[in-house]
């Protein structure tokens, strides 16, 4: 099938259109614990809208993508993250300081940081799904990749996983159950934010109000008030409980009244951006994926232009290290006009890449040749899951997952600690492995530091997995590395795997 070339460029600028207006609508109120009542902006905007922190990574991934290539990793986005990215505060804040410390993604979203399950990634998804049109597949994987920088395997990942699908797929399709269908194909059915859109769900079958549904998810799947100050909470939601809850589990709950917009907004922008932001919580954030949601769906006639006019164009960062990004921050976006158009290049050179279940031509969309199944997750799906405790690091054939299990690369003197090792062979041909351990003096790596294994191609079946036991004496430094070093007789390939130990001699 073909999405016409006009239709997908207008996609995308509502996208982003939608994605600033949802952002600035929601700005005065971010973050507080109350029912809202706008039904328009409340600031004087004087034509611009409001810095978020919403788009502002994504500029930086646009950058990224552009100078990197569309085959980027999770470990390249985190080089860009240490370098541009300025906030110290909560999740973003976290994962910085793990990765100056020298851990790697997921780790530095996992470890010590109670805002894994909270917002500051959902908030991201657009620029995945608009590289990945009709393609949630693909999608899904760039957002897992961008997640676990600093949400690692929290619900935050979960719902950036989600976002990015749920778009991705919107390219293509209109039908909203069959849409949210997709998305919640590519989340464990049994985290929090699969939990809270299915209640959002069923409050709007079974004939609840919008404020009604919101009570239901802040019932279920509340975190804490902000920061626990209570001026941040209204009277009556205090009165009610709502203030309590685990600290930054936030993103189940903002995800569900993303849902709440989408759904008692029932086709009408206005209705349901303000809808979503009525909910209160991270308003900024609902509102602008919310926004950018309608925006993909509907294109830019779904948009009034009484939205656009306060605001305009332009677009204003907060959040990004502008002395480092050209000439004082020239290689930003000047607009989301220039926004549309160098994301409509990467987004064809992914199609090329990658391929796609449709092309971006001149042609007119025709759905009736659109496989539904095809838009659903695949294998890929679980197998990106079943490294969840896991970096992968990517070689020209192979790609090798250290697994440090459950508590992550978290050592104590003496202790024993399992480290699984997956390598998966993504050529045709087998291969025999000679496998080395470089290790400081003081550990011990059980059964051997050396040995040899024959390594199939993955799609004949399993990955290979090797479980080795590291017993380190002492640890005398925050974080101890070793190396993994995989070598193939009679080929020049050489590939070393970082394995990395963090002292944990003060966690109880």
């Amino acid at each position: 099938m073909n999405l016409n070339t006009l239709e997908f460029r207008d996609k995308v600028l509502a996208c982003w259109l939608g994605k600033n207006i949802g952002g600035t609508l929601g700005a005065p109120m971010e973050w507080r614990r109350q029912v809202n009542n706008v039904t328009f902006y409340t600031q004087n905007l004087e034509g611009e809208a409001a810095p978020n922190d919403d788009l502002d990574v994504q500029l930086l991934w646009l950058i990224a993508l552009e100078e990197k290539g569309i085959e980027i990793s999770t470990h390249t986005l985190a080089e860009y993250w240490t370098l541009y990215l300025t906030p110290h505060w909560s999740e973003y804040g976290t994962a910085k300081i793990n990765m100056r410390s020298g851990l790697v993604p997921p780790f530095s979203g996992t470890q010590f940081n109670e805002y894994k399950d909270s917002c500051g990634c959902f908030l991201r998804s657009e620029i995945w799904a608009c590289l990945a049109p009709g393609n949630p597949r693909l999608a899904a994987r760039y957002a897992y990749q961008d997640g676990i920088i600093d949400h690692g395997n929290g619900e935050g990942t979960f719902a950036e996983v989600f976002c990015a699908a749920l778009e991705s797929a919107a390219f293509v399709l209109q039908d909203i159950p069959t849409l949210i269908d997709i998305a919640l194909s590519y989340i464990p059915g049994d985290c929090g934010v699969a939990g809270a859109v299915r209640e959002a769900i069923d409050c709007y079958k079974t004939g609840k109000t919008w404020r009604e549904a919101r009570d239901t998810i802040l019932e279920k799947f509340r975190g804490k008030m902000f920061f626990g100050i209570r001026e941040m909470i209204a009277d009556e939601d205090f009165e009610r409980g709502f203030g309590e809850g685990q600290r930054g589990w936030d993103a189940s709950s903002n995800i569900g009244m993303i849902l709440i917009g989408l759904l008692y907004g029932e086709g009408d922008f206005g209705n349901s951006v303000c809808t979503a932001v009525n909910c209160g919580e991270d308003t900024d954030c609902t509102g602008a994926t919310l926004g950018s949601l309608f925006g993909i769906l509907h294109g830019t006639a779904g948009i009034p232009e009484k939205w656009i006019a306060p605001i305009g164009k332009k677009i204003k960062t907060a959040c990004l290290n502008l002395g480092e990004l050209g000439y004082y921050g020239n290689q930003i976006p000047f607009d989301v006009e220039d926004l549309t158009d160098r994301t409509i290049r990467l987004a064809q050179r992914s199609i090329d890449r990658f391929g796609s279940s449709f092309q971006v031509s001149d042609s007119s969309t025709d759905l009736a040749k659109l496989k539904i199944t095809s838009l659903f997750a695949g294998p890929e799906t679980i197998e990106m899951y079943a490294n969840r405790d896991a970096t992968v690091f990517k070689f020209d054939f192979f790609d090798i997952a250290v697994d440090y299990g459950a508590e992550g690369p978290l050592a104590k003197d003496g202790v024993a600690k399992t480290v699984k090792i997956r390598i998966y062979n993504r050529y045709k041909i087998q291969a025999n492995l000679s496998l080395h351990w470089y290790a400081p003096e003081g550990w011990i790596v059980s059964p051997s530091r050396d040995g040899y294994r024959m390594s199939l191609p993955t799609h004949l079946g399993e990955p290979l997995e090797l479980a080795y036991t590291i017993t380190i004496q002492q640890i005398n430094v925050s974080l101890a590395r070793a190396a993994f070093e995989i070598t193939i007789a009679g080929r020049p390939t050489v590939m070393l795997v970082p394995v990395m130990m963090v002292n944990g001699n003060l966690i109880t």
